[in-house]
C-alpha cells in the first residue's frame, strides 16, 4: 500500500446548483462543479467570472483607498515645486515590480527622482536610518515607499525631523502603532474601507499611479500581474482582472526584459500564464534581490533597450542557477540539523526554528518552505552573521497557524519584524535565539490542535478520465487566470489502472505513467516522484489526485493530467525473490522505502520456514519472526518481541513458501492490518526441490518403477534417491507421492523400509486426501513461483476470500 503524502479534502458541490449553472451557461458538469465550489453558484455571477471585464470596470476607484488623496495631494505638490523625490522599495519580485511600476509613474510624470532599494543579506528589510541620511544629503523632500514602509514608526518620525516628507504604500499587516507620514496607503489599515484587501504591494502602487493619471494605466498591468503573482497573493476580484489583463499585455506587447526572461526560461510570451509567471519569471526576479542587488531587476523590467535586456536577463538566469544550488546545500545542512534535534527531543517541534552560519539570508525563506514541505510544521530558517552577532530569516506556516500571529507572542525577542500569517521574516540578536525559539514553541503548544499537523489538500470533484477529453480541458481554462484563492483545478480519479511506469529526468527524479479507466488511457506526470517506480508496477490499481491539462508535441494534443498526489490502496505485493534474496535484503528495502511505505519498526516482521530460521536466527534477531506450523498454520518464535502481533504487522517479509494452501490461508488470516506484503524466497530456497505436475502418467511412471525396486521391503531414504533419478523429480515430490500411495495401500511402510503391495487394492487417486494435498501444493508453489505480474493480484484475491470466509474461492489454484 501507498500511502498519499496528503489527506484529501474533496468538495461535494449542490448538485441543483452544478445543474443550474451547466443549463443556464452551456457549459460542462464539471466546469459548473467548480465554479459552485467557488461561490459562483449563481447564474450571472458565475458568467462574470468566467467572461472577465472588457472594459476595467471591475476597478475600484482608487481614492477609496485611506489616505490616497493626501498622497496625491503631497506627490503633486513635490511635482510643482520641483521637489526631488525618492521611491524606496523591496528587494522581492513585488517589490522589484512596484519599484519598476513607479518609475514609470514617475517617468510619465516629469519628477526629479531616484529609487533606493535596501541590499538583502547588508541591509535587510524596511526603511533605514543610513538610507534616509544618504536622501538628506541628496536633497529628497519626498520618500515615497512601495511594498514597505507600515511599520517604520521609528525611521518616519527620524525623517520627519531632517524635513523629509514620507507616503507610505504598502500592503502588509499594520502593527498596533502606525508611523506618523504624510499618508498611509494600505488596504489592510483597520480605518481603511477599500472593498478589496488582497493587493498586492505593486497593487497599491497602481492604484496611486491610477489616481494620479485620473485613469488606470493599463500598459502598466504587467508589472502589476508579476508582483500580484509572485506575493502569492489571492487571484480573486481585482487581482483576478489585474492578473488577466496583465497576462494579455505581456502575451501581445512583452517589454524587453519580460521577452528575454522567458527566452532564458524556454518560454514563448504567447504561451504565458499565471503559472508561467510563478516559475519562470518571478524566481529569476528573486534571485536578483537574494544574491545580488534588485536593482539589476529593476534595471531589466524598466530598460527599453533589447541588448541591455538580453544581458540582464542572462545574468538573472544565471543568479537563478546559483541560488538553487545554495538551497540544495542549506536544505541538506538544516535536515541534518533538524533530526539530531528530533533524536534529542524525541519529536518533531511545533515549530521547526534552525539557524546556521553562513547561510545566504537571500534563500533562507526558500529553505523553509522545503523543511515545511518535508517534515510540516511552521518553519523558521535564519542566517548568523557571526560578526554582528545577529540572525536574519524567513518563516513559513502551514495552514491554521498564523504566523504573524506567533511572532507577535515572543516580539520582545527580535529586533525586527513584519509579514502575513504565511510567511514572515525577522531579525534577531544571537543570544535571544534560544528565548524565540522556546517561546514560539510555547505559543504554538497552545494553538496547534492535531489536525492542523495534517497535510491536506483540496479537489473539486472525483470523475472518470472519460470526463475529461481536451474539449472540458480547454473549457476549464476560462477560469484562469490560477493561483491564490483561485487554484488550478484538481481533480480525483479513482481506481485507474497503471498500464506503464517510466522514469524522467537526468536523475530520473519524475514520474512519468500511462493510466487506464474503462477503455481511456491518458499520461501522467508526477514531478519529484520519481522514487516511486521502484514501488510501482503494472496492474496496479491508482487512485490519483491531479490537475488536468493538454500535452502538445508537434503538432499534436492529448490530455495529460500532472499529478499531485497519489496512493495505491489496498494489499501491495512486492516481488524481489531473486537468488540472491536473503534476511539481509530486509534491512535494505526498509531503508530505502521507509518513507514510502510508512510502517514503524514495530509494524514489521517476516515468515520462515524452521530450517531457514535455524541457519538466519541471528540474522533476524531485530524482527518479530513467525514460522509456518503443520498444524496451526503460523506459529510465532523466542525472538525477543514479545509485544509482537500479527494482527498490528503492516509489512510482512516472505523468507520461505508456505507448505501447504492452509499455512498460507490461516498466515493471510492471521495477519489482518496487512498492507504489504514483500517476497524474498526463490527457487534456490526449497532445498528438498520443486514439486511436479501431479498427473496420472508422472504418478504411474513412478509407481512402475517403485514396483521394481520395492518388490522387497527396501530402506527409504535409498528408494526416494532412485526414484528421484528414474523420474527427473525432487525429493520433495517423491515423499509426497509416498504418501498418496500408503493412503491408497500401493505401498507398506515399516521402521523406515518400504514393500510394495503385491496385491494392491483398485483405487482411484483422488480419493486420497493426500493426492489432495500434493494437487493443492503443487498448485500453491506454481502460483508462488510464476511471473511477477500475476502474484500480486492472486494473494490480494485471496486474501479476500479468506477474509470473507468464501473457502471454496480461497481453496480455488487454477488460472
Amino acid at each position: 500500500m501507498l500511502h498519499s503524502q496528503y489527506q484529501w479534502k474533496i468538495a461535494h458541490p449542490n448538485s441543483s446548483a452544478v445543474d443550474r449553472l451547466s443549463g443556464e451557461l452551456e457549459i460542462s458538469p464539471l466546469l459548473a462543479s467548480m465554479l459552485v465550489n467557488r461561490g459562483y453558484d449563481a447564474p450571472p455571477a458565475a458568467a462574470e467570472f468566467l467572461d472577465g471585464d472588457e472594459d476595467l470596470s471591475g476597478l475600484h476607484d482608487p481614492f477609496l483607498l485611506h489616505g490616497m488623496e493626501q498622497a496625491v495631494q503631497r506627490i503633486r505638490m513635490a511635482l510643482e515645486h520641483r521637489e526631488r523625490i525618492w521611491v524606496y522599495g523591496d528587494y522581492d519580485a513585488d517589490g522589484v515590480s512596484s519599484t519598476a511600476l513607479m518609475i514609470r509613474l514617475m517617468t510619465r510624470l516629469g519628477a526629479d527622482f531616484g529609487t533606493y532599494i535596501p541590499h538583502r543579506s547588508k541591509e535587510g528589510y524596511g526603511l533605514h536610518r543610513h538610507a534616509i541620511d544618504k536622501a538628506a544629503a541628496e536633497q529628497v523632500k519626498l520618500i515615497v515607499t512601495v511594498d514597505t514602509g507600515i511599520s517604520a514608526v521609528d525611521q518616519i518620525a527620524y525623517a520627519a525631523s531632517l524635513g523629509i516628507d514620507v507616503v507610505v504604500t504598502d500592503h502588509h499587516e499594520a502593527p498596533a502603532v502606525l508611523p506618523e507620514a504624510v499618508a498611509l496607503v494600505n488596504p489592510k489599515l483597520p480605518m481603511c474601507g477599500y472593498p478589496f484587501k488582497g493587493l498586492a504591494g505593486v497593487g497599491v502602487a497602481f492604484k496611486l499611479a491610477h489616481a494620479l493619471l485620473g485613469q488606470p494605466p493599463e500598459e502598466w498591468m504587467d508589472l502589476t500581474a508579476i508582483g500580484t503573482v509572485a506575493d502569492l497573493m489571492p487571484l480573486t476580484g481585482e487581482n483576478r482582472l489585474i492578473v488577466a489583463r496583465g497576462i494579455d499585455v505581456m502575451r501581445r506587447n512583452p517589454s524587453p526584459g519580460v521577452e528575454q526572461l522567458l527566452t532564458v526560461a524556454g518560454s514563448q510570451p504567447e504561451q504565458l500564464t499565471s503559472v508561467g509567471i510563478a516559475f519562470a519569471i518571478a524566481p529569476r526576479i528573486n534571485a536578483s534581490g537574494r544574491l545580488d542587488h534588485a536593482d539589476r531587476a529593476v534595471d531589466l523590467l524598466t530598460t527599453q533597450e533589447h541588448d541591455r535586456a538580453e544581458h540582464l536577463a542572462s545574468v538573472l538566469d544565471l543568479l537563478n542557477k546559483e541560488r538553487q544550488k545554495n538551497v540544495e546545500d542549506i536544505v541538506s545542512e538544516a535536515s541534518a540539523m533538524l533530526e539530531l534535534k528530533i533524536a534529542e527531543i524525541g519529536k518533531v517541534p511545533d515549530v521547526i526554528v534552525l539557524a546556521g552560519e553562513g547561510w545566504n539570508v537571500g534563500v533562507v525563506g526558500i529553505v523553509a518552505s522545503k523543511i515545511l514541505e518535508r517534515y510540516y510544521r511552521p518553519t523558521i530558517i535564519l542566517g548568523i552573521d557571526t560578526e554582528k552577532g545577529t540572525c536574519k530569516g524567513s518563516a513559513r506556516s502551514i495552514a491554521g497557524f498564523d504566523i504573524y500571529e506567533a511572532l507577535l507572542s515572543v516580539e520582545e525577542t527580535m529586533q525586527h519584524f513584519g509579514g502575513h500569517p504565511a510567511a514572515a521574516g525577522m531579525s534577531l540578536l544571537r543570544e535571544r535565539l534560544e528565548d524565540f525559539e522556546q517561546g514560539l514553541n510555547a505559543h504554538a503548544s497552545i494553538v496547534l490542535k492535531p489536525e492542523h499537523l495534517v497535510p491536506m489538500i483540496e479537489a473539486e470533484t472525483e470523475c472518470s478520465l472519460s470526463e475529461v477529453p481536451i474539449s472540458v480541458i480547454e473549457e476549464l481554462e476560462r477560469m484562469a487566470p490560477f493561483g491564490m484563492s483561485n487554484p488550478t483545478p484538481q481533480l480525483v480519479f479513482r481506481n485507474v489502472k497503471l498500464q506503464r511506469v517510466l522514469t524522467m529526468g537526468k536523475t530520473n527524479t519524475h514520474l512519468k505513467l500511462v493510466v487506464e479507466q474503462d477503455g481511456c488511457a491518458v499520461e501522467a506526470v508526477a514531478f519529484g516522484k520519481g522514487a516511486l517506480a521502484e514501488y510501482l508496477q503494472e496492474g496496479d490499481r491508482l487512485d490519483l489526485l491531479a490537475e488536468p491539462g493538454i500535452n502538445e508535441w508537434r503538432g499534436s494534443r492529448k490530455p495529460q493530467l500532472m499529478v499531485r498526489d497519489l496512493a495505491l490502496p489496498g494489499l501491495q505485493v512486492f516481488d524481489r525473490r531473486s537468488p540472491s534474496a536473503s534476511a539481509d535484503s530486509i534491512e535494505v528495502f526498509c531503508k530505502r522505502a521507509g518513507n514510502v511505505l510508512a510502517c514503524g519498526p514495530d509494524q514489521i516482521a517476516a515468515v520462515v520456514q524452521k530450517r531457514t530460521l535455524k541457519v538466519l536466527q541471528k540474522t533476524l534477531a531485530q524482527l518479530p519472526v513467525w514460522l509456518y506450523d503443520e498444524y496451526s498454520g503460523i506459529q510465532g518464535t523466542e525472538s525477543g518481541h514479545t509485544h509482537a502481533d500479527p494482527a498490528g504487522t503492516r509489512t510482512l517479509f516472505v523468507l520461505d513458501l508456505p507448505d501447504t494452501a492452509a499455512q498460507l490461508d490461516r498466515l493471510l488470516a492471521e495477519f489482518s492490518a496487512l498492507e504489504n506484503v514483500v517476497l524474498m524466497y526463490s527457487a534456490d530456497n526449497l532445498s528438498a526441490g520443486r514439486l511436479s505436475d501431479p498427473n496420472r502418467e508422472r504418478l504411474k511412471t513412478i509407481y512402475v518403477e517403485l514396483r521394481h525396486a520395492a518388490a522387497e521391503a527396501v530402506d527409504e531414504e535409498q528408494l526416494v534417491s532412485r526414484l528421484c533419478r528414474s523420474s527427473g523429480c525432487s525429493p520433495r515430490m517423491i515423499r509426497m507421492t509416498l504418501d498418496v500411495f500408503e493412503e491408497l495401500n500401493f505401498i507398506l511402510r515399516t521402521e523406515g523400509a518400504i514393500t510394495a503391495n503385491p496385491n494392491p487394492p483398485k483405487a482411484a487417486l483422488d480419493s486420497a486426501g493426500a493426492y489432495r494435498i500434493l494437487q493443492e501444493a503443487e498448485a500453491l508453489e506454481r502460483r508462488l513461483l510464476g511471473p511477477g505480474e500475476d502474484i500480486g493480484v492472486w494473494i490480494t484475491q485471496r486474501m479476500q476470500a479468506v477474509r470473507s470466509g468464501n473457502t471454496d474461492e480461497a481453496l480455488s489454484f487454477s488460472g
